[in-house]
């Protein structure tokens, strides 16, 4: 299994608390957040991550180099900012395989299991499974409307109550990108870009809700209880 992971912010919310470094490699228990999300993937299953660095990429180079644990490590470099759906696409030729992928927020940890999401994938003959997971927290949070099937049919639903959430694990089939074109002006957005430009087309979007823990290290008080959540983990 391969794995694309978005890790080219700038970490605007986190920089108050984290200056010095990219965000995903603000430190977390004494050690880069980055390296925390790989040691679980890993776990999981991946042997080869495409890291889309961007902002002060040179520190992430020289900590992971071209292996990390076994796992290859690539690197797709933004000369300029892309937005997490450009920087997916500057990622694409650097894949190697032509199966189904991860694709990951290089600042978020959603403990999802590879196995459980790539059955439900092959199950549902999906093109594109999205992680989600259950929060009350709708100041914070916009939902993901599912289907019966679980098919997915909006994004940043808002709602009373319970929401289900994009958790940042998505797994994709390749062709499901073949349509959208890597050469364009301004950033392209995941989930507002592509995500949604495939369901305009109906394309098989469906999404998995784990009972995982989850935690968003882009804001600080956040990344402050991100090494209880990892460890209890």
């Amino acid at each position: 299994m391969e794995a694309v992971v978005l890790a080219g912010g700038f970490g605007t919310r986190l920089r108050a608390a984290v200056a010095d470094v990219p965000k995903p490699m603000a430190p977390v228990g004494g050690r880069p957040f980055l390296e925390l999300l790989l040691d679980y993937w890993i776990g999981e299953g991946v042997r080869r991550a495409v890291l889309a660095v961007g902002y002060k990429k040179e520190i992430v180079r020289a900590r992971f180099g071209a292996r990390y644990r076994g796992c290859e490590i690539a690197y797709s470099e933004e000369e300029r900012p892309l937005g997490t759906g450009g920087a997916l696409l500057n990622a694409l030729p650097l894949l190697n395989g032509d199966g189904p992928f991860l694709v990951l927020n290089g600042d978020t940890y959603f403990a999802a299991r590879l196995d459980a999401l790539a059955s439900f994938h092959r199950e549902h003959n999906a093109e594109v499974t999205m992680s989600l997971f259950r929060s009350a927290d709708a100041a914070r949070y916009t939902g993901v409307s599912l289907d019966g099937s679980m098919r997915v049919t909006g994004l940043g639903a808002g709602a009373k109550g319970e929401l289900l959430v994009n958790g940042g694990v998505l797994l994709f089939e390749r062709h499901a990108l073949a349509g959208h074109a890597s050469a364009h002006d301004g950033l392209l957005g995941l989930e507002d870009g592509i995500l949604a430009a495939m369901l305009k087309t109906r394309a098989a979007v469906f999404a998995c809700v784990f009972d995982a823990p989850f935690v968003d290290i882009g804001v600080p008080e956040d990344w402050r209880a991100a090494e209880k959540i990892i460890t209890e983990n």
